[in-house]
């Protein structure tokens, strides 16, 4: 090429100036991340009940079965909050489920390990223990690479303070019947202070 180039005319700085020029692209195209399969996948997914989880027995359950006005938590059952919060979330579904309201609760041992049983032992106390009536899911990681996709989805399309992880136990992310993620909590909002945003996704007046 540079053999031709000089037939044609082209004085050797110039050449060398091209080369330079395409030296220093090449480490700039480089750098520019490819889709990965997973950008794509989420970039498919139009709402969180495109998705597919497992229950508290392993089954899969396709989220598409609680379209409505959900509210999804990642729970632990030795955390200071859960006697208040497993309180809370009962009253909100006796409240409203009638209304379109679910409440799905992802057990998760990744915050002090505060949910060391197995997913018989998380089922009986959520029931025997705190009267829960809502369904209970399958143990999960919600952070890390081995994170449950749908908290993937959640964090990616409503950020928390300081990064979008997951803090602590009983982050609630509010859903909307389209499956749009409309609201974030952390874990200090204690669920009834929810109640106000619920009710405006239901179209309950307050």
């Amino acid at each position: 090429m540079i053999a031709a180039a000089t037939r044609g005319g082209l004085s050797g700085p110039r050449i060398v100036l091209s080369l330079a020029v395409l030296a220093l692209a090449i480490p700039f195209v480089s750098r520019s991340r490819a889709p990965t399969v997973s950008d794509m996948a989420d970039e498919l997914l139009a709402s969180i009940y495109d998705m597919a989880v497992k229950d508290i027995w392993g089954n899969d359950v396709k989220l598409s079965e609680y379209a409505g006005k959900v509210l999804i938590v990642n729970v632990a059952s030795q955390c200071g909050l859960t006697n208040s919060n497993y309180k809370e979330l009962n009253v909100l579904y006796d409240k409203y489920r009638t209304k379109g309201l679910e409440i799905l609760p992802f057990p998760c041992n990744q915050f002090a390990g505060q949910e060391p049983g197995s997913n018989e032992d998380i089922q009986e106390t959520v029931c025997t223990r705190f009267k829960a009536e809502f369904p209970i899911f399958d143990k999960i990681n919600v952070n890390g690479k081995d994170a449950e996709p749908l908290f993937k989805y959640l964090k990616s399309h409503k950020g928390g303070f300081l990064g979008d992880g997951i803090k602590w136990n009983f982050t609630q992310f509010l859903v909307d019947k389209d499956g749009r993620v409309v609201g974030r909590y952390a874990p200090t909002t204690s669920p009834l202070k929810l109640e106000n945003d619920i009710q405006k996704l239901l179209g309950i007046a307050s």
